[in-house]
């Protein structure tokens, strides 16, 4: 007799473990609280849609915080694999110039959905929309219909706590702690983070980018761009160091991070340049000599005293290393992705509760973080992937 696997969530873990799982073995039923599945997959495609990474795994292994935790997950069902399987049900991908991948163009976010929803259909697999869960009553999981479903597994997939209108808002963390699990508090990721701009600079250039730089903070570097806002600071380059500033405004209500303006030459490059143009003003010396775009040289104008303006040597140290300072995140709702939720230390090596035997969580209701840039759907992949593996050895 086949047993019961009650899967809570209908995003992207939650198909792939789905999807791998024996139903030879297993009556499989998704529990999704909205109309339709994946929601925040369909959003998140909206805006470039980056399944995972090319990168060897070795190095994708070392995005991810904490980096032992996803490790095996990672390695068992990598980046290649992860290609091969959508190729394998109609969905061919492609390496981007960014080194991303992507679905081969022309092929919509929801197509990818509906191409993975035919291979549930095609498994057996059932679905119950409009269910959320609202605790556990003894063994049975209990949702808001009133409906309580007695499962042998029950794998949680609910997601961390932005992007509220897709679902993710993280209120199932309070039947969790009630329950003596340990979840920790939620905080954003991959999130725009407030600067307090002059105001005449931030009216002038708002909205405009920094391209082709690099940001680091507390010893980690990042290459890629930023967009200027009112707000503060946006974009990949400082998405990617969430870990390090959240890490420093927890401490200290702010944090510091450093620009460099032209990531690709050395500070004897700059000075060699510098001290052989032609030009006499410094400011068309930086735009002309050194391809320095007109936002750049009005921020280094902006943070660097006038001494060390006319100062060449001083600075071209400062286009090197501009500090910036941050004052605060972005509200919750408005992050990529969160960190925070189900403790990692509740969960063994398999995803499953250590006081809850027959239970799993998986996906980014955990505590763990990645960049933008196809590392977290990879994460959330793998994890579903993994989860299915181990119980269909059972």
């Amino acid at each position: 007799m086949k047993k019961s696997v009650s899967i809570i969530g209908g995003g992207p873990a939650a198909l792939l473990c789905a999807a791998f799982l024996d139903t030879e073995k297993f009556e499989v039923t998704i529990y999704e609280k909205q109309k339709s599945l994946a929601r925040k997959f369909l959003v998140a495609g909206k805006g470039g849609f980056n399944l995972s990474h090319s990168e060897a795994i070795a190095q994708m292994i070392e995005r991810y915080t904490p980096k032992p935790f996803l490790k095996e997950a990672l390695l068992a069902f990598d980046n290649t694999d992860l290609r091969n399987w959508l190729a394998s049900i109609g969905i061919p991908t492609f390496i981007g110039s960014s080194k991303r991948v992507y679905p081969e163009k022309g092929i919509k976010p929801i197509e990818v959905l509906n191409a993975i929803i035919d291979v549930l259909k095609k498994k057996g697999v059932k679905f119950q929309f409009e269910q959320t869960w609202t605790g556990w009553e003894n063994t049975s999981i209990v949702f808001n219909s009133q409906q309580k479903v007695n499962s042998e597994i029950s794998i949680f997939a609910l997601g961390g706590k932005s992007w509220k209108k897709t679902g993710s808002d993280g209120t199932w963390d309070v039947k969790f702690q009630e329950h003596g699990i340990s979840v920790l508090p939620f905080q954003v990721s991959n999130c725009a983070f407030g600067v307090q701009w002059d105001s005449s600079f931030i009216q002038k250039h708002q909205g405009r980018p920094l391209k082709n730089i690099a940001i680091s903070g507390l010893g980690n570097i990042q290459k890629g761009e930023v967009v200027l806002t009112q707000f503060g600071l946006e974009g990949n380059a400082i998405y990617a160091l969430s870990p390090q500033i959240r890490e420093q405004l927890n401490a200290t209500e702010k944090a510091e991070v450093f620009i460099d303006l032209k990531p690709t030459l050395s500070i004897e490059t700059l000075n060699t340049k510098f001290e052989n143009s032609s030009f006499k003003k410094t400011s068309e010396i930086l735009k002309n000599d050194l391809n320095m775009s007109g936002v750049q040289v009005a921020l280094v104008k902006q943070y660097v005293s006038k001494e060390d303006f006319m100062n060449p040597s001083l600075l071209m140290e400062q286009i090197k290393s501009l500090k910036i300072e941050l004052v605060s995140a972005s509200p919750i709702d408005e992050a990529i992705s969160t960190v925070g939720g189900l403790d990692l230390n509740a969960v063994d090596s398999n995803f499953q509760l250590k006081n809850r035997k027959g239970t799993y969580g998986i996906g980014e209701m955990l505590d763990w973080d990645a960049p933008t840039g196809g590392y977290l759907l990879q994460a959330c992949f793998s994890m579903g992937v993994s989860v299915a593996r181990h119980l269909n050895k059972q």
